[in-house]
């Protein structure tokens, strides 16, 4: 199994790495602003003065188990009928024990009121033998006042949840100390807890605990680019170190302007942002000069060039402070001119969980969509698009690379990284000069899957209340395009609108549900919380009619869905009347379906083991319009997947496709040109099996009116996935046409069909393993004497 330093790695070679620097020798190029410039991809063409790494950077802060450490306590549990998880010393650690009756828990410590914003990463040294599953980070403990029946979590706030490895052998463990699930961060860092849990008895060895400070992650080279989070918005960032400038030599557009944000990694020591422009035999000019204190906002500052359109300056971005070393941080410095390019603004709209068996534009029998139906009619329908996996985090990564799931590795932990080589779609464009930006509140579609990759702005904290994550979503990319006016820009939105828990709002609520539906609702899932049992069960016992239950649910859903449809519409209009909707390639689709629970249990032997096809679960809506280009009321019946929208995107775009890419455009069809052709739909879903280090999952296909599922790697143990000890059969066929619900498998009726997609997939499957060698994730591969020296001379690793 590889080794699960993974993580640490990932950041770590960031922080050592992904830097770059210009050397102050080079001849320098000039900068043109055909197309929005982004500054910080363009450090081999800068000038570096000054921007010294200082002496001292401060250290981590480190718990060592060796020794006593009785400030660190166990976490006690919420629910009353749990104990603390039981600790003891070894020879070097603290060990963790967990029991069948407890099996999740921890330790914490109480801190001195720190700011989280000040810190980068936790590193956790520990060691097992034994079938722990993850560890996580948890912040700040509950008060009794904050627990409510629905929110059980010790610890208000968590990270990311990080696959154990059980060889014996000491491992690091690093999780980001400034992030945490969806939810708005406020107050100080009271408690760390180190949380673990396991799927039956086991212990962990913790032989020490690390916070790093920010300012040391910016301490590997002078000048870099990275990630830098501000008031929920994720910001790709170019800093230097005071005091220091960046020049470069800039062709300034018509209508010149520059537009970035500054920030601070501390409030103590101000830092000066200047920038100057100078013409060669004159004097340099100052465009703006001001302090910044504020280390938990961006300033957004825009800077006016047009007096000197046409002409070649030189730019220098230039901090200064009173303490040599302190970092300033220029985010997403962009000049950008008068829009000369027919190059589309391209808003890719997912909605997550939206299936289109539930949306009138696709002949469901209630209403839920009327102005996504508008919307239709100006542009493309696809009547059969599928997603290539059933949940979020296995379908991003697929349809933003163009890559299959196992391809990229499946699922090992909460926080699995793109392969290094898998390139995402933000990267592509924006390295053909796109403003980039990402708005969801799914946290599995921003820095989770490493999708802050080329993305200038990213927001990704959880809604209030999911039913409305549109709105909150929409405000933000106005805010964006008010800092960022230029173009074209790329946008991709991932909204929860339609997403469990589902909370209609007025003037939606109400109008296929209830109040008195609504409160039986209630009541109903109040008593299926007391009963025991498998899902079927309980409703047997609880005395409630589960298909009753289901439509009740249904209408909850169709009426967040209305709530979603009516917040495009007016996005559509807004568009329409700032006179960007004609050069505008405007996308909805969802990266999976949703099922309500209907089907989630059938008396069937083979109910377990539903293919990924089935109708609710993977097809989705798919609708593409671009009326300077795409013409009005098309509907395509063949089926397509959004494996193919990478390829689709950049061909529409005018860019070179992607190196590598498993699916193909979409743009002959849209286009009405020659040089597509139908072919099989494939889905893949795998997560990696902690005991084997093996994929287990399904590869599967839709071809015609057959769907045929092949297992790959069941595992006995229902806990890695449900159902593999249920399945009759390594492959399943189905006739979709006549069930596409996937109800009745017919293996017995045509063992000639079992025959032909066994040998198929199989074929496929020994495909994807073979080009899924050229890809792997940081991590995966040893660090060099000289990147261990670097960081053990920092401090990070022993």
């Amino acid at each position: 199994m590889p080794n699960l330093r993974v993580k640490t790695f990932v950041i770590l070679v960031f922080i050592l790495m992904a830097f770059s620097c210009s050397s102050p020798d080079s001849k320098q190029a000039v900068l043109k602003a055909e197309l929005p410039l982004h500054l910080e991809e363009y450090m081999d063409a800068a000038n570096i003065v000054g921007s010294e790494v200082p002496e001292h950077v401060p250290a981590a802060v480190e718990w060592s188990f060796d020794k006593s450490q009785p400030d660190w306590k166990p976490v006690v549990p919420l629910e009353r009928s749990l104990k603390p998880i039981q600790t003891t010393r070894t020879k070097d650690a603290l060990r963790l024990i967990l029991t069948t009756e407890n099996r999740r828990g921890g330790i914490y410590i109480d801190l001195p009121d720190w700011h989280r914003e000040d810190w980068a990463y936790i590193l956790v040294r520990a060691r097992t033998s034994d079938k722990i599953g993850s560890i996580w980070p948890g912040f700040n403990l509950r008060k009794p006042s904050e627990i409510t029946e629905a929110r059980q979590n010790i610890f208000p706030y968590t990270s990311e949840h990080i696959a154990v490895i059980k060889d014996g052998s000491v491992h690091t463990y690093l999780m980001r100390a400034d992030w945490s699930w969806g939810l708005k961060r406020e107050g100080p860092w009271k408690q760390l807890g180190i949380m673990v849990s396991a799927s039956k008895s086991a212990s962990i060895d913790i032989l020490s605990v690390s916070v790093v400070p920010k300012e040391a992650k910016y301490a590997a080279v002078p000048v870099g680019v990275g990630t830098e989070v501000r008031s929920d918005a994720y910001r790709r960032v170019l800093y230097n170190h005071a005091p220091g400038q960046i020049e470069y030599l800039i062709r300034v557009p018509k209508k010149g302007r520059l537009d970035v944000g500054l920030g601070v990694l501390r409030e103590d020591v101000p830092v000066t942002f200047r920038i100057t422009a100078k013409q060669k035999g004159s004097k340099a000019k100052t465009l703006i000069e001001e302090t910044y204190t504020n280390k938990e906002k961006w300033a957004q500052r825009s800077v006016n060039l047009s007096s000197l359109e046409g002409k070649t300056v030189s730019l220098t971005l230039e901090v200064d402070a009173e303490r040599a070393g302190t970092v300033g941080l220029w985010a997403a410095p962009t000049i950008t001119g008068i829009r000369t390019t027919k190059k589309p603004n391209i808003i890719l709209y997912i909605i997550d969980g939206a299936g289109a068996d539930y949306m009138s534009v696709y002949g469901y029998n209630r209403r839920t969509v009327p102005n996504i139906e508008r919307l239709a009619s100006e542009g493309a329908v696809f009547e059969h698009a599928y997603s290539n996996s059933t949940y979020t985090k296995a379908s991003n990564p697929s349809f933003m690379t163009s890559l299959y799931h196992s391809i990229l590795g499946g699922d090992k932990s909460d926080t699995d990284p793109l392969p290094d080589q898998a390139v995402p779609m933000a990267e592509h464009l924006h390295r053909a000069g796109y403003q980039t930006a990402v708005f969801t509140s799914n946290a599995y579609c921003g820095t989770m899957s490493s999708f802050d990759r080329g993305v200038d702005w990213l927001r990704e904290k959880g809604a209030e209340l999911h039913s409305t994550s549109s709105k909150d979503l929409h405000d933000d990319f106005w805010k964006w395009r008010e800092g960022y006016p230029g173009g074209p820009y790329w946008v991709h939105f991932q909204t929860t609108d339609v997403h469990v828990p589902y909370s209609p709002v007025a003037p939606f609520s109400g109008l296929f549900v209830t109040p008195e539906q609504r409160e039986l609702l209630n009541e109903w899932t109040r008593k299926l919380r007391k009963v025991a049992g498998l899902w079927e069960e309980r409703f047997k016992n609880a005395g409630i009619n589960r298909i009753e239950y289901h439509n009740i649910v249904r209408g909850l859903y169709d009426e967040s869905m209305a709530h979603q449809d009516c917040q495009i519409g007016q996005m559509v209009e807004r568009l329409k009347a700032r006179g960007e909707w004609g050069h505008t390639l405007f996308i909805v689709a969802a990266d999976h379906g949703s099922n309500h629970g209907i089907f989630l249990f059938d008396p069937l032997p083979w109910s377990l083991v539903f293919p990924l096809f089935r109708s609710f679960d993977t097809r989705i809506p798919l609708i593409i319009v671009w009326p300077e280009r795409i013409a009005p009321g098309q509907r395509f019946s063949q089926p397509v997947s959004l494996i193919d929208m990478l390829p689709t995107i950049l061909e529409l775009a005018g860019l070179p496709p992607a190196e590598v890419a498993q699916g193909q455009s979409l743009a002959p069809l849209l286009l009405g040109k020659e040089g597509w052709e139908s072919r099989p739909v494939i889905f893949d879903e795998f997560i990696v099996n902690p005991n084997t280090g093996k994929l287990t999952g399904s590869i599967e296909v839709i071809d015609g009116r057959w769907g045929a599922s092949l297992r790959i790697n069941p595992s006995p143990d229902r806990e890695i996935h449900y159902g593999d000890r249920n399945r009759p059969a390594p492959l399943l066929i189905y006739d979709i046409w006549n069930d596409p619900y996937c109800l009745v498998p017919l293996n017995g009726k045509r063992p000639d069909l079992v025959k032909k997609y066994t040998q198929f997939l199989e074929a496929k499957w020994k495909e994807h393993q073979e080009l899924a060698k050229h890809f792997s994730r940081s991590g995966e591969v040893p660090l060099t004497p000289e990147q261990l020296r670097t960081l053990r001379s920092l401090g990070y690793i022993k």
